[in-house]
């Protein structure tokens, strides 16, 4: 414990009249925001460039598949580095929504990020990919070893389907309670329209998807995407652990050397897609680094943003 003298409280006194007397700091300049439409495979999707400046913004790729860009918000607040831009892919949130299963495919979406980059001229550019969005960001790199990206962070995500079903799998089974188990019980009974069976996906839900506060803005704007997205039943199935829809099979895996820009891999320590998925990432991607967000699970840009807007600031300050 520290003891202060008289001398000392004096000095604090006076360091206090001092701070009482001298202006007011200025509140920080808020970021230039510019937002539109763009035309991409299938549509048009909307847009948001929140900041600007000479480095390459950070363009955000959102999970789902079809939960928008709303739970990405936080970032914003790294506007002041770097422009950050944000999009709803096709199908959900803000952009256009066709009547057309077809078009719900990882290449037309890693189209759509060509397309995009294209129509706002984004020669170069840091990728940030989380969840869906980090599978489709490895897909985007592996497949079309695209120009002029400068780093990479793939946060919740995964060089395999079958990987990361496989992971959440063993996190329903371990659901206390014996929940793992009656969800299972209730799927082969084909009861999975029930209250019970929507509960017991709930616990899991909160175990591993969001451990934040369920009123949250952001957080509830994402469930209002999911909900009304054509996509996430096309591409992924009924929820997040029956994974039935066109990504089941999709494996880039023996693909991950392709990938040679400085990468950023995050996760959280609850995270419904599991770490094994991410030491794949880790070991297939040279030079890569590995972080674990401690006590959070896979929306941790919702539960911890100031700590994880620091850890991408931190990676990002001496790029491009």
């Amino acid at each position: 414990m520290t003891h202060l003298n008289r001398r000392g409280l004096l000095a604090a006194s006076g360091a206090l009249a001092l701070t009482a007397c001298a202006p007011a700091a200025k509140p920080p300049a808020k970021p230039t925001v510019a937002e539109g439409m763009a035309q991409v495979p299938g549509g048009k999707v909307w847009w948001r460039k929140v900041g600007e400046g000479d480095k390459a913004p950070l363009l955000t790729l959102h999970g789902g598949p079809g939960a928008g860009h709303d739970y990405l918000e936080p970032l914003a607040a790294l506007a002041d580095q770097r422009p950050v831009i944000f999009y709803d892919q096709l199908g959900c949130g803000r952009s256009e929504k066709p009547a057309d299963n077809s078009l719900w495919t990882i290449d037309r979406f890693a189209e759509e990020i060509d397309a995009l980059r294209a129509a706002l001229k984004l020669d170069l550019v840091c990728i940030l990919g989380h969840s869906w969005g980090g599978f489709l960001a490895v897909d985007y790199m592996t497949d079309r070893a695209p120009k002029g990206v400068e780093a990479l962070i793939l946060a919740s995500g995964s060089a395999s389907t079958p990987q990361a079903s496989r992971g959440i799998l063993k996190l329903v089974d371990q659901t206390p309670n014996g929940a793992g188990a009656r969800i299972h019980a209730l799927e082969k009974a084909g009861q999975m329209q029930s209250q019970e069976y929507q509960d017991l996906v709930q616990q899991f839900y909160a175990l591993h998807v969001y451990r934040g506060d369920p009123n949250n803005p952001f957080f509830q704007a994402t469930l209002k995407n999911l909900s009304s997205t054509p996509v996430y039943p096309v591409m992924n199935g009924p929820n997040e652990f029956t994974i039935t829809g066109t990504i089941r099979d999709w494996d880039r895996t023996a693909q991950l050397g392709r990938i040679d820009c400085p990468t950023l891999i995050t996760t959280g320590e609850f995270d419904e897609v599991s770490l094994d998925c991410q030491q794949t990432l880790n070991e297939g991607i040279k030079g890569s680094r590995l972080e674990v967000m401690k006590g959070v699970s896979h929306l941790y840009m919702l539960e911890q943003p100031d700590a994880y807007n620091a850890l991408i600031r931190g990676f990002l300050a001496d790029k491009a």
